[in-house]
């Protein structure tokens, strides 16, 4: 994904405005316009507040891999995960071992059926 779209994602998973998300940024709302739509890209300063008004690095938003994680996917996970509130990331925490051991279930399921 390119800056634009991974704003774009931002903006709807937090949902906001781009009114909204300009006005918090005190920035006029045509120039985040530009920025959502890809006709032009914040200068460093707004790419920094950017970052912390999403709690993400200028990295994710730039879609830099930073040798973290070896996807975006990955990234995405660990954005997830560290927006949660310490109760809801044990809880994201205990479905992902839930899914984990479904699949497990499910593979040692098929390896019996084709025995």
């Amino acid at each position: 994904m390119i800056f634009n779209e991974i704003l774009r994602v931002l903006i709807d998973e937090h949902g906001l405005t781009q009114k909204r998300l300009a006005q918090d940024l005190h920035i006029p709302v045509s120039t985040l316009g530009g920025y959502v739509q890809g006709t032009s890209e914040p200068d460093f300063e707004t790419l920094k507040m950017l970052a912390g008004y999403f709690n993400v690095s200028a990295d994710y938003l730039l879609n830099i891999q930073t040798g973290q994680a070896e996807t975006r996917q990955e990234n995405e996970l660990l954005r997830i995960f560290r927006s949660l509130p310490m109760d809801q990331q044990e809880l994201y925490l205990e479905q992902g071992k839930t899914m984990i051991r479904l699949n497990s279930k499910k593979s040692a399921e098929s390896l019996k059926s084709t025995s």
